[in-house]
C-alpha cells in the first residue's frame, strides 16, 4: 500500500475515528486515500487550519482520546502554531500530522516549504519529519505515545509527499517504552515534604486546578479534598461548581 494508506491504517491502530483538517496540494495523498476509510474515519472540515486543531483540542478534552489534525505545508502547518502552543500550556493531547514538499526539495525554498518541525519543536512534546514510507508506522505509534502518557500534550509529524506515495509493506505495533522519555518521573520526596509543608501551614489554602484536573481527575481533587478540606469556592478556578456534588 502507499504511505497515505499507512498513515490512515496506523490512526486505525490507535483507535482514531475522527480528524479534524483542511486540505492542500502537499497532504492531498491523504485525503484521496480517505475517501476508502470513509466508513471508519469520521473527517470534520473546517474553514480554518486554527479552527481545526481548536476543534480538536475540545474533541481531546471532552472524550479523554487524542486530538487528530490534518493539515497541509506551508500557511497550513503554521496556522495550527497557536493550538499547538495552547495545547502545551493546557497538557491537551494532540497529533498534527502536516503535509510537507517532496524530499528532493527540501531545503530549496520550494512553494509552500516551511521548516514546520524548527518552528514546532519549542511548543511541542516531540516533532518529527517523516521522509520515507517506512518511517510512518513507526512514527505514529511514537507520537500517540508521547501525546498520551504522561503530562499529555501537542506532537507534529511532518510527512513529505513523497513518503505519502511510496509503496510500503505495513507493519503495526504499538509503542509503550521509548528510552529516552520517562512519562512519570520519580519525585523528589524532599521537594514533596517542603510542599506538604506549605499547604498544611497555609492559612487560607487555595488550589488553582485548571486542565490537569481533568487529565489526572481520580488523582488530584480527592487528594486535595480529604487532606486539607478546602472550602468549595477555593478548589476549581474555572471549574463550573455544578459538577460537583
Amino acid at each position: 500500500m502507499k504511505g497515505a494508506e499507512a498513515l490512515l491504517c496506523s490512526l486505525l491502530e490507535e483507535k482514531v475515528d475522527t480528524i479534524f483538517g483542511y486540505p492542500g496540494g502537499q497532504i492531498i495523498s491523504v485525503f484521496d486515500a480517505m475517501y476508502s476509510y470513509q466508513d471508519r474515519i469520521k473527517h470534520i472540515l473546517t474553514r480554518h487550519e486554527q479552527g481545526a486543531i481548536h476543534a480538536a483540542e475540545g474533541f481531546a478534552r471532552v472524550s479523554g482520546e487524542t486530538g487528530v489534525v490534518l493539515v497541509t505545508s506551508g500557511p497550513g502547518a503554521t496556522n495550527v502554531i497557536t493550538g499547538l502552543a495552547d495545547a502545551m500550556l493546557d497538557s491537551t493531547p494532540l497529533v498534527v500530522i502536516s503535509g510537507q514538499v517532496p524530499s528532493v526539495l527540501l531545503g530549496s525554498d520550494a512553494f509552500q516549504e516551511t521548516d514546520v518541525v524548527g518552528i514546532s519543536q519549542p511548543i511541542t512534546k516531540w516533532s518529527y519529519q517523516i521522509r520515507k514510507a517506512s518511517e510512518i508506522a513507526w512514527a505514529v505509534a511514537r507520537a500517540f505515545y508521547i501525546a498520551s502518557e504522561g503530562r499529555p500534550g501537542p506532537v507534529v509529524l511532518d510527512i513529505t509527499k513523497d513518503a505519502q506515495n511510496e509503496m510500503v509493506d505495513f507493519e503495526y505495533t504499538k509503542c509503550t517504552f521509548i528510552r529516552s522519555y520517562e512519562p512519570y518521573p520519580k519525585p523528589l520526596q524532599e521537594s514533596v515534604q517542603k510542599a506538604a509543608e506549605l499547604i498544611n501551614n497555609a492559612k487560607r489554602p487555595f488550589a488553582l486546578v485548571g486542565q490537569g484536573r481533568h487529565s489526572f481527575r481520580k488523582y488530584v481533587t480527592g487528594a486535595f479534598d480529604v487532606a486539607f478540606r478546602f472550602p468549595p469556592e477555593q478548589r476549581h478556578v474555572g471549574y463550573a461548581r455544578q459538577h460537583r456534588p
